[in-house]
């Protein structure tokens, strides 16, 4: 196969004006590179071809070698209908940016720099985290967890049954309390359908 070196110099620069202009903060610029692009890319592929041959009819004194290649002629078929619908959604983006705003160009959002300006850092979710964060008073002590208190806390029947703690507008019983915190409260009787009454 041989190359054609005009097609490829027109697609290059081609190429080069539509990253060009694809980089600019106007829209009507950044519409005029995607057409540039879709345009050096109907090129490649049109190089890639090949040189013209015979229409692809199937002919018995034809050699195949002869016939002209309708694959590229397809793929640059399709690019244009894609390069037609990604233009006109540009052009509707262009015309509603310019009936809200009055202007072409994108202009930074707050928002996105203010994130961009944030530390990476955050000193309340990169905190060390206690290793008991229960909002009750009482904490676990002892890492299986079964000692509720720093003093032994029992249950009555001749055992002490320790210190009180308030609850709103009551006190209920330390061990209680701790019980509260521990799966399957013992606080609560169960209703006759199995719930807390």
């Amino acid at each position: 196969m041989s190359v054609n070196l005009t097609l490829l110099a027109v697609m290059g620069a081609l190429y080069a004006c539509g990253i060009y202009l694809l980089l600019e903060r106007s829209l009507t610029r950044v519409l005029l590179g995607l057409m540039l692009l879709a345009n050096a890319t109907n090129l490649l592929i049109l190089a890639t071809g090949g040189y013209a041959g015979l229409a692809p009819f199937y002919a018995k004194d034809t050699p195949a070698q002869d016939y002209n290649d309708p694959l590229p002629q397809a793929l640059i078929l399709t690019s244009i209908v894609i390069s037609f619908a990604v233009t006109a959604f540009m052009l509707g983006i262009i015309y509603r940016t310019w009936v809200l705003a009055r202007q072409d160009e994108i202009q930074d959002d707050v928002e996105d720099l203010r994130v961009a300006e944030t530390p990476s850092f955050d000193a309340e979710d990169d905190a060390e985290i206690p290793m008991e964060t229960s909002e009750f008073p009482l904490t676990m002590v002892g890492g299986d967890g079964r000692s509720v208190s720093d003093q032994a806390l029992t249950r009555s029947g001749g055992e002490s049954a320790g210190s009180t703690i308030a609850a709103g507008a009551k006190r209920i019983d330390a061990i209680d309390a701790a019980a509260e915190e521990q799966p399957g409260s013992q606080n609560v009787t169960p209703g006759p359908e199995g719930g807390v009454k």
